[in-house]
């Protein structure tokens, strides 16, 4: 339970970067504190309905990714929109692997796989946009 209630706080805080260090367009404030409370509502959910409405769940994951990437495309300063992109689709392809568990073999490792792609395209995205490193 505490593996799926994390993913929320995760998809916030990838985005948590861009919305907080880009110049965006005017959602791009409420959807600051919109994410977070999106992760603290699929958290709860998770809690109270763990495996009860698979579907729920799975369409909380996709809207809270998808949501945000809307106001990204607000963005002035385009630099990093591919990777955020590219990592968006290793966590979409990874979804049919999740939703395979159980039929495909190590469907479960593969999506772990994809989710591990994904951040790490974030990650990449975030260091080589965002960072600027001290004096």
């Amino acid at each position: 339970m505490c593996d799926r209630m994390t993913i929320y706080f995760f998809i916030a805080a990838s985005y948590a970067p861009w919305l907080m260090l880009r110049e965006l367009g005017p959602w791009s404030c409420h959807m600051r504190w919109i994410i977070w409370i999106m992760a603290v509502i699929g958290s709860t959910y998770v809690f109270y309905f763990h495996e009860r409405y698979k579907l729920v769940e799975l369409l909380g994951y996709v809207a809270m990714g998808a949501v945000p990437a809307l106001v990204m495309l607000s963005m002035a300063d385009r630099a990093g929109l591919c990777e955020l992109a590219v990592g968006g689709v290793f966590y979409v392809v990874g979804v049919a692997f999740f939703k395979s568990d159980g039929v495909v073999p190590f469907a479960h490792a593969i999506w772990h796989l994809f989710v591990a792609m994904g951040a790490a395209t974030h990650y990449y995205a975030i260091w080589r946009h965002l960072y600027t490193p001290g004096p």
